[in-house]
């Protein structure tokens, strides 16, 4: 008899219903379901799911904001043998066009708000069979549209599947494109044995803190990353095994996610640092209590001005690195009791740092010949990895795929150093960093530095092509509401750095220039690429 037992999505909602199915799952401050009542909605959506034809290898994309719906898309559909695909809904047309026929996208479940975004691609969506509407309540919006019906009613309508099937551990159950910079989208993909993994390994990681960071049973849980984004880090099915209350907001309004902290008593959160900026700056936060609240700060390095801004409120913040194709998490800058107790500027310093690898995860630091370089905090390799988690390729892309992975290990993109204690610091992307006369000069940290400057609020650094030094720094800054640096000081502030030795000598050949706004991706990254272009068309050879 075989008495091995599978590692399928489902068993991540065993322990919560028979432990505490009372507790709740929050939506919009308004909706609330107990667990229990959660675990019945799974069970009636898949049902639904099936009375419209979904089968196993069948696709179902969800369209919507992080919602109670959202939560349940992500266990009902792999749960039944189907594909969830979350669809970015920053995409523009013609990208979103491209990703559902490429994930070949049967039934599309489309919040109300994004109908005309539809519509009007509906002829060129060859895959779709079925649309199913979500709304938050009121008269479904006349739409053009074939929907098979509105979520709820079709909710209503079915009977809960008595039981999930067992199949193959190593069915693929989600799919989401990695937008990056340039050129196509690429498809990352995960099986339940791989998402359970990950569960299981932030899990473990999170709660073997003593004191900061962790994440454990008492906790209130509220994610401020997109579900669409690598399952919103993974940590909502690490939410769900723990059986926490559970808060989802809805649309990002920073007033709305500071009133949910506060009013919900969220103690748990994970975004990146524009999302935390914006909580920090906006006005109409300030009057809410956020010193209960830890908070992963990822996507891009976090700013030393932002998370000494984050601890002058309360609030536990420090860094988690990770990327589509690593499920994401790699790694987390855990401070121990001892570094508790250091003086705020090294705390600030540690919390900022990329981390310590999570259980099962190996990293590694390689020059330019494979070779891996020394843990000395100072020499940068290129950072590759290994982990039970890991996307085996992009969907249907075998060119891009080749490069992803090199003897077994998979390429990030990232240039890091390490210390001797094993903490990671990302100094760079590997197409980001700049080469000064052959040397290696960090973008994130130059950034890092003039975002410490009194007047600025945001900062970008990109390589300026220069035909004695082959490139130069050059500062995009955005300055605070009502300021005006010169270009003059930023370059001075830098100056006093290099003249500390803190940067490299060839950073004093740094030039600034003021603009209006930072170039972002649809997931909030900066866009280096695009400022690329927008800035460096003028520049004097």
């Amino acid at each position: 008899m075989n008495t091995t037992q599978q590692l399928l999505i489902k068993n991540i909602l065993q322990a919560p219903i028979q432990d505490d199915p009372n507790q709740e799952i929050v939506y919009a401050g308004t909706l609330r379901f107990t667990y229990a009542q959660f675990r019945e909605r799974v069970a009636r959506l898949a049902a639904a799911l099936m009375a419209q034809g979904v089968g196993p290898g069948d696709t179902v994309a969800v369209m919507d904001y992080d919602s109670h719906r959202y939560l349940e898309c992500y266990f009902a559909i792999p749960m039944i043998g189907a594909v969830l695909h979350t669809i970015n809904i920053r995409l523009s047309p013609e990208q979103m066009v491209y990703t559902i026929g490429h994930a070949e996208d049967d039934v599309i479940l489309v919040n109300s708000d994004f109908l005309p975004l539809l519509e009007q691609i509906r002829g060129r969506l060859d895959t779709v069979e079925k649309f199913i509407l979500l709304t938050d309540g009121g008269d479904a919006p006349a739409t053009s549209l074939p929907l098979a019906g509105e979520y709820e009613a079709l909710l209503a309508a079915s009977t809960p599947l008595a039981d999930f099937p067992d199949f193959d551990e190593n069915t693929r159950a989600t799919t989401f494109y990695t937008t990056g910079t340039t050129g196509l989208p690429k498809g990352v993909y995960f099986s339940h044995r791989q998402l359970v993994l990950h569960t299981l390994g932030g899990l473990a990681a999170l709660g073997s803190n003593a004191t900061q960071g962790r994440f454990h049973r008492e906790d209130v849980y509220m994610p401020i990353t997109p579900m669409f984004h690598v399952h919103a880090w993974g940590i909502p099915y690490m939410a769900t095994m723990l059986g926490v209350k559970q808060v989802y907001p809805g649309r990002y309004i920073p007033e709305v996610l500071a009133r949910l902290i506060s009013t919900e008593k969220v103690t748990f959160s994970h975004c990146v640092p524009t999302i935390l900026h914006m909580l920090l700056t906006d006005p109409k936060c300030a009057q809410y209590d956020l010193s209960r609240w830890r908070v992963v700060i990822g996507g891009a390095a976090m700013p030393k001005a932002i998370c000494a801004a984050a601890l002058d409120r309360g609030i536990d913040a420090f860094t988690g690195y990770g990327m589509s194709e690593t499920c994401p998490i790699l790694s987390l800058s855990h401070l121990s009791d001892a570094e508790l107790q250091l003086d705020r500027d090294a705390q600030i310093a540690l919390r900022s740092r990329t981390g310590k690898s999570l259980p099962m995860v190996q990293l590694r630091l390689v020059d330019d010949e494979g070779r891996e370089v020394p843990r000395d905090d100072r020499t940068p390799g290129a950072l590759q990895v290994r982990a039970p988690w890991l996307t085996a390729s992009y969907l249907k892309d075998e060119s891009n795929s080749k490069r992803l992975w090199t003897d077994g290990w998979l390429n990030t993109g990232d240039v890091a150093c390490r210390n001797a204690e094993g903490s990671l610091r990302i100094t760079d992307r590997t197409k980001d960093v700049i080469k000064v006369g052959g040397e290696w000069v960090s973008s994130l940290e130059m950034e890092d530095i003039i975002l410490q400057h009194p007047d600025v609020a945001e900062a970008a650094v990109i390589g300026r092509p220069d035909l004695r030094w082959g490139e130069t720094p050059l500062a995009l800054v955005v300055p605070k509401p009502g300021a005006a640096p010169q270009e003059k000081e930023i370059v001075q502030h830098v100056k006093g750095f290099v003249d500390r030795g803190v940067l490299p000598k060839e950073a004093v050949l740094l030039r600034a220039r003021l603009v209006d706004a930072i170039a972002r991706t649809s997931v909030g990254k900066t866009n280096k690429v695009a400022m690329r272009e927008m800035y460096l068309k003028d520049v004097e050879e």
